[in-house]
């Protein structure tokens, strides 16, 4: 209609009134359209506070203060920063404090090098400097940038800290007294201003500033008082700290330190007139590290809280046993170097003691545990140390077992609270790879003992190294029971399946280092009493162990038929059983005719013995394949008459007389014969086997 009248020149103030009214029709809409929207909008605004005060008021969240008040460095981690924002806010914020530090270096060593200010004017401006960096850095906290202020401050503290070395240690204007006064109270203002802001980061910085303070001040004399009093109070604020944030990742700052530390005095300084001073000094760090995994009141709940593994974890399992290290040992130095051995087991006792009366205080169940074995431990070192080396293969042989009894524990555990959902799982791979070193150390120290290599000298059945190698079978017989038992209650973790596989296979190994002499000494002239000797009684034993081994696994294999490697395992304690058997029989079947030079008749009275021992050894080892329809014991039965055939035809029809190589091939051709007939009656079947039957041969004998 528009265009019609467009269309019309005479008409044309007609039409452009027309189009006019329709624009602003149009815009009247569009304007009622929009208040409509705003009204909308503003209606959706209006009711959601009306109905906010109707809320209830929630109650109070009973949360500890850690979650409450989480520190600054956390709050400032948590969100993920690009590439750029790194570089630009933390990369190049640690280069720039390194740099400044290394300016302000550079400046005194350039003052002092042209003699532009006096060593009071330095040691005033430097002084200065610091302490104004310091307050300056409250500036950028107070406007929201905690993380840089935090920075200034540790550029301000390590100007104050480089003064106040260079005023003792270059210039000689302060006493060592007052510059570690000055150094203890940047390090305290340090520690004040963390706590009062809730950062972390400021604390670590003091504790480091507080720890190089004596590397600063050394003159290279021996202080020892003063520095072990300095590096306690150190300590014992750090420890106060952790438990009213906590922070516990600063004890791994100050653990570490403190046992560098009396490590690098002892090694320069010690004498035994310090041996009073030097052991009050150990037990008092001692037992302050010992203190921090027990619970308080205050710390209760926010324990279960610890932010990180690692927190977690070393103020639960690491440092319980680095302070039981430290205090035992740094003990253990103490009293042999200063004569006093025969307090060694006592000093054991004490320890057991302690760790005892621990176990019984308030703490979680990592660390009660942990305290517990090592109770356990010392009372097992306790015994005279002095009285042989192999009590020390024992004692790691009972702290394997005890680790590994509370990392089941632990597994085994019901505690559902929050710190056994956090803690649980990595405190007990800790203490699992730590009961697998000290039982690797244990059986490396059985198998290290000359007493097996040494087949010239004799020795009595009850003797110590025999004593320690039982030992080390029932250490690994229990820790193979304690992981098998925990694998059927976690199915779904097969490390523990993995343990005690391990475990078995180090008592197979066991067994064989218990018949090592016998079987050694096989073809040696060695004169002993044929079957009452205290190497066959030996290899007895051993013969026993692999023997159980392989029927232990064969029935582990039954339980858990989804796996064959229990079953491959149990044939492979059958093998050395054998061998083991063999090779006993034939030593001292050997030593019945000793051969001389006046009865040469005896060595071939000898040969004739060992060949009929292999061939009854075969036909019965053949015999129990056959009644236990097992080809894969047949098939060691079969080798061995293979090997006696050998050796009758190679052996012993050239070195036998006449009439003992007619027995030795009777004897062999009969046994033959037999053998091919029980195989071609086909007695028990086994054409009708199904071939693919091979890998259930050796749970057949079952």
């Amino acid at each position: 209609m528009g265009l019609e009248h467009l269309g019309q020149p005479n008409e044309s103030s007609k039409d452009e009134s027309s189009v006019a009214s329709e624009l602003r029709l149009l815009t009247a809409r569009v304007e009622a359209l929009e208040r409509e929207l705003a009204d909308m909008r503003s209606t959706g605004a209006i009711r959601e506070p009306k109905t906010r005060p109707e809320r209830p008021a929630p109650p109070p969240r009973l949360e500890p203060p850690l979650v409450e008040t989480q520190p600054v460095t956390e709050e400032i981690a948590a969100p993920s920063l690009s590439l750029e924002n790194r570089l630009g806010a933390q990369v190049f914020n640690r280069i720039g404090i390194i740099a400044l530090m290394i300016g302000v270096t550079w400046f005194l060593k350039l003052a002092i090098d042209n003699q532009w200010i006096g060593p009071i004017g330095r040691v005033l401006i430097g002084l200065i400097a610091g302490a104004g960096v310091v307050l300056w850095s409250e500036h950028f906290r107070r406007r929201g940038f905690p993380v840089f202020s935090f920075s200034l401050k540790a550029i301000g503290s390590g100007v104050l800290y480089l003064t106040l070395w260079a005023a003792q240690q270059l210039y000689h204007l302060l006493p060592p007294s007052a510059a570690l006064g000055g150094m203890i109270l940047v390090t305290a203002w340090n520690a004040y201003m963390a706590w009062a802001q809730d950062a972390e980061l400021l604390a670590a910085y003091a504790l480091a500033g507080g720890l190089a303070t004596p590397l600063l001040l050394s003159s290279g004399g021996n202080h020892e008082v003063f520095l072990f009093t300095y590096l306690l109070a150190i300590d014992a604020a750090t420890v106060a700290l952790a438990r009213i944030k906590p922070w516990y990742r600063l004890l791994a700052g100050a653990f570490p330190a403190t046992v560098l530390y009396f490590i690098f005095w002892y090694a320069s300084f010690y004498e035994e007139s310090a041996f009073s001073i030097t052991s009050v000094f150990v037990g008092l760090f001692f037992l302050l590290f010992a203190t921090v995994p027990l619970e308080t009141r205050g710390n209760e709940a926010a324990s279960q809280y610890l932010p990180g593994r690692f927190a977690r974890s070393f103020r639960s399992v690491i440092l319980p046993l680095g302070d039981a290290a430290f205090g035992s040992l740094a003990m253990y130095s103490v009293m042999q170097d200063s004569g006093r051995h025969w307090f060694l087991p006592w000093l054991m006792l004490i320890f057991a003691a302690i760790y005892l009366l621990i176990a019984r205080l308030p703490q979680s169940a990592t660390p009660a545990a942990i305290h517990l074995s090592l109770a356990v431990v010392f009372l097992t070192i306790a015994i005279p140390l002095k009285a042989s080396g192999h009590w020390i293969t024992v004692g790691w042989l009972m702290e394997g077992v005890a680790l590994l009894w509370v990392a089941v524990r632990i597994s085994l555990s019901r505690d559902t609270s929050v710190e056994a959902a956090l803690s649980s799982s990595e405190s007990g791979k800790v203490l699992l790879w730590l009961a697998a070193g000290s039982l690797v150390l244990g059986l490396s120290s059985v198998f290290a003992l000359p007493f097996w290599y040494d087949t010239g000298t004799r020795a009595t059945l009850f003797n110590r190294n025999l004593a320690t190698a039982i030992s080390a079978a029932v250490a690994f017989s229990l820790a193979f029971w304690l992981a098998w038992r925990a694998k059927q209650t976690n199915p779904g973790q097969d490390v523990w399946a993995r343990f005690a596989l391990a475990a078995a296979l180090a008592l197979d190994a066991l067994a064989v280092l218990i018949s090592l002499r016998e079987i050694a000494s096989t073809m040696s002239a060695r004169s002993s009493t044929p079957f009452w000797n205290t190497d066959f009684a030996m290899a007895l034993l051993g013969l026993a162990t692999l023997s159980g081994m392989a029927w232990i696994c064969l029935r582990v294999a039954l339980t858990d038929r989804a796996s064959l490697v229990w079953l491959q395992l149990s044939g492979g304690s059958v093998i050395p059983a054998n061998l083991v058997a063999i090779l006993t029989g034939v030593r001292e079947i050997r030593s019945l005719w000793p051969a001389t030079l006046a009865n040469l008749d005896s060595e071939l009275q000898r040969a004739l013995a060992v060949s009929a021992f292999l061939m009854a050894y075969g036909a019965v080892l053949l015999a129990a394949g056959f009644w236990k329809r097992s080809s894969f014991i047949r098939w060691q039965a079969l080798i061995l008459l293979v090997f006696s055939i050998g050796k009758t035809f190679l052996y012993d029809m050239r070195n036998l007389s006449q009439g003992y190589r007619v027995v030795s091939f009777l004897g062999l051709g009969v046994l033959l014969m037999t053998v091919s007939f029980a195989y071609q009656k086909d007695w028990l079947a086994l054409k009708e086997q199904n071939p693919q039957r091979g890998s259930e041969d050796i749970g057949n004998s079952r």
